[in-house]
């Protein structure tokens, strides 16, 4: 759906975006990850044909970009740094206008606005102007926009900015049900949860490189370690005879791979266990490690939503 080769952007000294080679698949859910300046919306923008590269090339949905733009892009949704609208308009009449730019049927034109503003939980919206929106209603509406055609692909440039946590998960909803239908998505965010959730594919920039590009369940695979949660630590670390690499107080973490046999060891042994888990590389731990700020640092407690992932 989206392949870059060597993809350059410069301005004037500044090189943004420094030879990327990018593959999202049809089918994707493909999260860009990177702190605020790593190339990101510049990335997005390139793709789009908003800007001109310096060198490389670009194929969207099977077209050269930007001489195919013309046939690609009405399969497209995108959301690409702020969402633009009339602000002395109302949302569903700036969706009629945008709708009306576009190749679709006029006589069905209300039904795909509303049904595009019902899907982002604005279909209740009343008559007021964009300009007295709050900036999460605004984010809510240029998704919207974004919905209108009824893309194959969506491009989203950090969707659930200005949103509160409901927001967000509404949002992350919509994006999965959406994913299901066989929209294929590409998301860009600084917000490492949000991306753990949604994305089955990551790529990670950095300085306007990207440094990697993986499946997230190959990135997050078994590190050989099991955490171990009990108030038998001292009984526990006797026990298992060397194979404790870090011990917290009621929480150790143990060079193993089999949660099971452990279990029924540490048990059998009268040693109590109120939580055993396979511990996985986090996501944040994988960016830190690949965007110069790594470290070996294994924390044996991470929170049960990054640890249990193997039961899911």
């Amino acid at each position: 759906m989206i392949k870059t080769r060597a993809l350059t952007k410069r301005f004037g000294s500044v090189v943004a975006v420094d030879g990327v080679d990018l593959d999202v698949r049809e089918g994707d859910r493909f999260g860009l990850l990177g702190p605020n300046g790593s190339g990101k919306t510049t990335v997005a923008r390139l793709v789009l044909g908003l800007i001109f590269a310096t060198r490389g090339e670009i194929e969207l949905l099977g077209q050269p970009m930007p001489k195919g733009a013309r046939r690609v892009l009405p399969d497209v949704g995108a959301l690409v740094e702020s969402p633009g609208a009339y602000p002395h308009l109302a949302g569903r009449t700036n969706l009629m206008l945008l709708d009306a730019a576009g190749r679709s049927s006029r006589r069905t034109r209300k039904h795909r606005v509303d049904d595009a503003l019902a899907r982002v939980g604005l279909g209740s919206v009343d008559s007021r102007p964009v300009r007295a929106y709050s900036l999460g209603m605004r984010q809510r509406l240029g998704i919207a926009a974004a919905l209108l055609t009824r893309p194959k692909l969506l491009i989203l440039d950090e969707p659930t900015n200005g949103l509160d946590p409901r927001g967000i998960r509404d949002v992350r909803d919509l994006l999965l049900e959406l994913a299901s239908d066989g929209v294929t998505l590409f998301v860009s965010s600084h917000l490492l949860s949000e991306v753990e959730h949604l994305c089955n594919r990551v790529g990670i920039m950095d300085c306007g490189r990207l440094v990697l590009q993986e499946d997230l369940a190959t990135l997050r695979a078994p590190t050989g370690h099991v955490i171990v949660e009990t108030p038998d630590a001292v009984a526990a670390t006797a026990l298992l005879d060397g194979r404790v690499v870090r011990n917290n107080g009621d929480g150790l973490l143990v060079r193993d791979t089999d949660v099971a046999t452990l279990n029924a060891d540490l048990v059998r042994a009268g040693i109590r266990v109120t939580g055993i888990s396979v511990e996985r590389r986090t996501l944040e731990r994988v960016v830190l490690e690949v965007t110069g700020l790594g470290s070996d640092r294994v924390d044996p407690l991470s929170p049960v939503s990054e640890t249990s992932v193997d039961a899911q």
